[in-house]
């Protein structure tokens, strides 16, 4: 079926390294990006959420149609998509054509990305080269992600903001390329035509219930709006779980959830993307805003986490037949946890620390998200691989759009109730808004005035990445210990019954 299986992998790891990095690429761009095409606070956070918000929506469809079109088909088309849709990135004249060309980015993406997952399970039948290959693909699912603002970096700091989408163009026509005669055509089992109504209703209970969430953390909410939004996504994915419980060929086949090794590991991939993209979007704006960092310096102090990522996978590939998925779980999601507050309490005081801070998260984080693709991907049967990669991918990519709407939203509420705004002087009501409208703001006023504002609005915004930064760390190391909890419930010897 598959000419070269070690080359297949090449070949899908490849295309998801771009789909990730897309996810995180921006935060270094994000500064420039906003200037460059005088971008609003609220067009900011749309162009870094467009993406992840509708890959999540489209996600179950195109897993439930690469069952049954057929994985190498879907990925194909998926890589022309993503290709012209960088093109069109890159040469956007103003926030709204960006955003529009992020969608487009996003449905490339989405049909590839449970399409790379399920061609490896196709692919690889031997259960240790499966565990390494899985290994490879998480580590390139989370290496890719943190290397994102380390890629973004080095790319502005010689060419404009475009080339950060530009750089996916070259991968895809080699990718394209190669995967027509490498990757075989395996005929699909699932004969049985798409559930349409079904697709529908998750992409619109998925896209709303995002929405709500990203509405509720603005500084200047519409609670109509996100009540609106939020109710109406909930309800009609009620519907949709109700439905798919009832028909003979379900989308999403919920009776998998019952298993806590599967569950644990869906929540186990969707905390870790949450606390990452979070903790990236306020480190890396934290590095340039005030500290002063250049995009490239800026990603390259955040490149030990991508780099432990990378290797990570491997690792935990070669540990999950020894150990097994549930101690990786919980134990890989405990050490990023830890991690992640060791970086962010010698942030200042030792560099050695911080470092080894990083190191930390990225391992811990890679180990869990590789336990958490071998379970998800090896608890369906092999006709709906598709399916569980949906599945894996939608809590992975949902997980990084809320991850940037409520961290990136308290991170502005903190900023806005920590900006003191020195006595004596005016500011329009955007500076309470960003870091960066306060600066901008800033430069209307004389010299003195410019560099008292600068300083308080610096503060204000050290104060709500402190803040963030604990509160993502205390989300993993919850995370971690509810699912110890869950799994030692599970493993635990009954007590004998006395009669």
């Amino acid at each position: 079926m598959f000419n070269n299986r070690w080359l297949v992998l090449a070949i899908v790891s490849s295309a998801l390294l771009m789909i990730v990095m897309d996810l995180t690429i921006l935060y270094t761009a994000l500064p420039r990006l906003t200037f460059a095409l005088g971008a609003s606070a609220s067009e900011k956070l749309w162009i870094v959420n467009a993406y992840s918000l509708v890959i999540a929506g489209v996600l179950p469809t195109f897993g439930a149609l690469g069952d049954r079109w057929g994985h190498r088909n879907l990925f194909l088309c998926g890589l022309g998509v993503f290709g012209a849709a960088s093109l069109l990135c890159a040469y956007a004249t103003n926030p709204q054509v960006l955003i529009a060309g992020r969608v487009v980015l996003a449905l490339g993406g989405g049909m590839m990305m449970p399409a790379t997952l399920s061609i490896i399970r196709l692919t690889f039948t031997d259960e240790r080269e499966q565990a390494m290959a899985i290994g490879i693909w998480a580590a390139v699912a989370a290496g890719g992600a943190a290397a994102g603002p380390v890629v973004g970096g080095v790319l502005l700091e010689f060419f404009w903001w475009g080339s950060v989408f530009l750089v996916n163009v070259p991968i895809v026509i080699i990718a394209m390329t190669v995967a027509v005669t490498a990757i075989g055509n395996k005929q699909p089992e699932n004969r049985r035509p798409l559930d349409w109504r079904g697709a529908f209703e998750i992409m619109f209970g998925l896209i709303a219930t995002v929405y709500a969430f990203k509405e509720v953390v603005k500084r200047d909410p519409s609670f109509a709006l996100a009540l609106v939004a939020g109710i109406s996504g909930l309800v009609v994915l009620w519907m949709f779980a109700r439905r798919q419980r009832r028909i003979a060929d379900p989308m999403i086949d919920f009776a998998l959830f019952a298993d806590v090794r599967f569950s644990s590991a869906i929540f186990v991939a969707f905390i870790s993307s949450v606390s990452i993209a979070g903790f990236e979007l306020v480190f890396s704006q934290r590095l340039q805003l005030v500290d002063g960092l250049s995009p490239l310096n800026a990603g390259l102090y955040i490149l030990p986490a991508a780099l432990a990522s990378l290797v990570a996978g491997p690792v935990a590939g070669v540990l999950i037949p020894r150990w097994g998925q549930e101690r990786l779980l919980w134990s890989g999601t405990l050490l990023g946890g830890v991690s992640m507050a060791t970086c962010v309490a010698a942030f200042g005081f030792s560099g050695a620390l911080t470092i080894a801070g990083l190191v930390g998260l990225g391992f811990g984080v890679g180990m869990a998200m590789t336990a958490a693709s071998s379970a998800i991907i090896n608890g369906a049967p092999p006709h709906r691989t598709g399916m569980a990669a949906s599945m894996e991918s939608v809590a992975y990519d949902m997980g990084a759009g809320i991850g940037v709407a409520v961290f990136g939203g308290l991170m502005s509420a903190a900023y806005t109730l920590s900006f003191v705004i020195p006595e004596g002087i005016v500011l329009p009501d955007v500076a309470r808004d960003s870091l960066e409208e306060a600066i901008t703001a800033a430069a209307a006023l004389g010299a003195a005035d410019q560099s008292m504002v600068e300083a308080a609005a610096k503060a204000g915004f050290v104060h709500s990445f402190y803040f963030v930064s604990a509160a993502v760390a205390v989300v993993l190391i919850a995370t971690a210990l509810v699912v110890y909890a869950r799994n030692r419930a599970i493993t635990m010897p009954h007590a004998p019954v006395e009669h």
